[in-house]
């Protein structure tokens, strides 16, 4: 029987979030919804992370809009996929279970069939709430592991730490690590285990590594999430493929490569050769990639890269012979385990091809790439770009004080800015941790969660106050006010549901959303009112009119 290797397609979601700032309008997805509907993708990821943020902000759409119009495009063909930052959804603080409860439940009821749920900190607790909600109300729980890599430590960093008498972390990120958060999140009712790898920083090795120690502890399927960044994303999803697991991530060619997944194309002639039934409909992918092609041209605005790729079919191909013996060869090298010539192979077919080179600094600085970008423009707006070599040196130190978080969204950005703030201050001829975010701070104090290695109660007390972890209190959550606008002839701002937990979850974003929308249905009854009223001034006038009309023609 042919083994099935599962894809779930993050064009609509990741991909272009990852290539284009997130700004695909309704219409632009609507033109690629019939042709998605006939591919029969095993899922496609479709909302969550920046969508519902983004298109209120930037395109004045509404979110649970975006959900439905592909729900109705897609109907059954594929199961959609949201993601989900666990207890915290889309922000920094936890919320409390009411409104897990309500986001979960509409967004099923939305078309949401798969919810991934990842929390930054791997703290499982964090998830619970989430995983729970969804299945209550029909839905598959797609558990995160949240990939990340120890800090690397100089020879200096050693010394001096031993001269202190503070003894730095053996590696905590092994293999163990994530196979024992898998099997608890198993016990926890998860449906799928994913990888969750956003910064493209888990090497082939670790990625077969990892896909044959998850697949010996659990029984849910296995997915694989990485992007392509520092030039390990293809390996890796290479060597998950060969070591057995059930569900790969990728994007079609015209959105992915670079800070996005790897080409769907690509991993399904790996497939082809590896004799895997990946399920999809294969003629859809060239008229996809066309009608994508155009959207690219279209975003050009927010394309940072400007490199289109060389498309193929995957329904109608002949290789080259030098392409075609660099498939071969990967699959040689990966099934011995041969790691650097899957990278050598691997990285030629995606040059060949013409997709973004390795970022060779996010690579060695083992940052996510936004929160590399976002670091360096930190720095450049305060015309201090020439300190980005020291902030990268910083960022071990700035962890493991901070109790060693995954980088992964939202703590990268939380570690990143708090590494310029200090190193900000060293220049400034001040100690380290003289400015401090509140995001650093409630992060230290434990207000997201338990980090993987405890926090120093000194240092606790030195950044938050309190020697104590201190975790958020979803009992004094505030709900969001949703007013009545006296403007708008007293609309509440939030009509129903699905705009309150807008409100709830983006409160600034949503509330100029919101009010927009709200100004714009009451000039429509305000028009609708005056065109009644005119209507019944032109219906009583009628009478007069007709005898005027009458007289003029008896005149004649």
């Amino acid at each position: 029987m042919t083994r099935k290797l599962l894809i779930r397609d993050l064009t609509l979601r990741d991909g272009q979030q990852s290539q284009f700032a997130t700004r695909m309008n309704q219409k632009q997805v609507d033109r690629v919804l019939p042709l998605f509907k006939k591919a029969h993708f095993y899922a496609m990821e479709v909302w969550g992370g920046a969508v519902p943020d983004s298109i209120m902000r930037y395109l004045n759409e509404n979110p649970w809009r975006r959900l439905e119009s592909i729900r109705d495009g897609i109907g059954d063909a594929s199961k959609l996929a949201a993601l989900s930052r666990g207890r915290n959804l889309f922000g920094y603080n936890p919320y409390p279970d009411e409104t897990i409860e309500g986001f979960c439940r509409n967004s099923v009821q939305s078309g949401i069939g798969i919810m991934r749920i990842f929390d930054a900190l791997n703290d499982l607790s964090n998830q619970a709430s989430t995983i729970r909600f969804v299945k209550e109300n029909g839905g598959l729980a797609d558990c995160c592991i949240c990939y990340t890599v120890d800090p690397h430590f100089t020879f200096g960093d050693r010394m001096r730490a031993l001269f202190s008498g503070r003894k730095l972390p053996s590696p905590i990120f092994t293999v163990d690590y994530f196979v024992a958060k898998a099997k608890e999140l198993e016990k926890m009712g998860a449906d799928i285990i994913s990888v969750k790898d956003m910064a493209g920083l888990i090497h082939p090795k670790t990625a077969g590594e990892l896909t044959r120690g998850l697949k010996g502890a659990v029984s849910v399927p296995i997915d694989l999430h990485t992007h392509c960044t520092p030039g390990y994303g293809l390996g890796s999803v290479l060597m998950s493929m060969v070591n057995g697991a059930d569900i790969v991530d990728t994007v079609i060619m015209p959105f992915a490569g670079g800070p996005a997944a790897p080409a769907f194309e690509l991993v399904q002639i790996f497939a082809d050769k590896l004799g895997l039934d990946t399920g999809v409909d294969l003629t859809a992918i060239a008229p996809m990639q066309t009608e994508l092609m155009e959207i690219r041209r279209e975003l050009c605005g927010f394309d940072q890269y400007k490199m289109f790729p060389k498309l193929i079919d995957p329904a109608d191909y002949k290789l080259d012979p030098e392409i075609n013996a660099l498939f071969d060869a990967a699959i040689v090298a990966a099934k011995k385990e041969d790691i650097a010539e899957v990278l050598r192979t691997t990285q030629a077919i995606e040059r060949y091809y013409n997709f973004p080179e390795p970022d060779e600094l996010v690579r060695v600085a083992q940052v996510p790439g936004g929160m590399y970008t976002n670091m360096l423009s930190q720095l450049q707006q305060a015309n201090l770009g020439h300190l980005l070599k020291d902030v990268l040196a910083s960022i071990p130190q700035v962890r493991l004080d901070a109790g060693l978080p995954p980088l992964v969204t939202p703590t990268s950005q939380i570690v990143g800015i708090q590494a310029v703030n200090c190193i900000i201050d060293r220049n400034a001829g001040k100690p380290f941790y003289t400015n401090k975010s509140i995001q650093f701070v409630n992060l230290v104090k434990g207000v997201y969660g338990k980090t993987p290695f405890p926090v120093d109660p000194e240092f606790r007390l030195k950044i938050a106050g309190t020697r104590t972890e201190t975790p958020y209190d979803t009992a004094a959550h505030k709900k969001e006010d949703n007013p009545a606008l006296p403007d708008c002839g007293g609309m509440k701002l939030a009509k129903d549901e699905k705009e309150a937990l807008l409100l709830e979850l983006f409160p600034q974003v949503a509330r100029n959303y919101l009010k927009k929308v709200r100004d714009n249905e009451w000039a429509g009854i305000y028009r609708q009112q005056v065109e009644e009223e005119q209507g019944r001034v032109d219906a009583g006038n009628a009478p007069i009119f007709e005898g005027l009309r009458g007289n003029l023609f008896a005149a004649d």
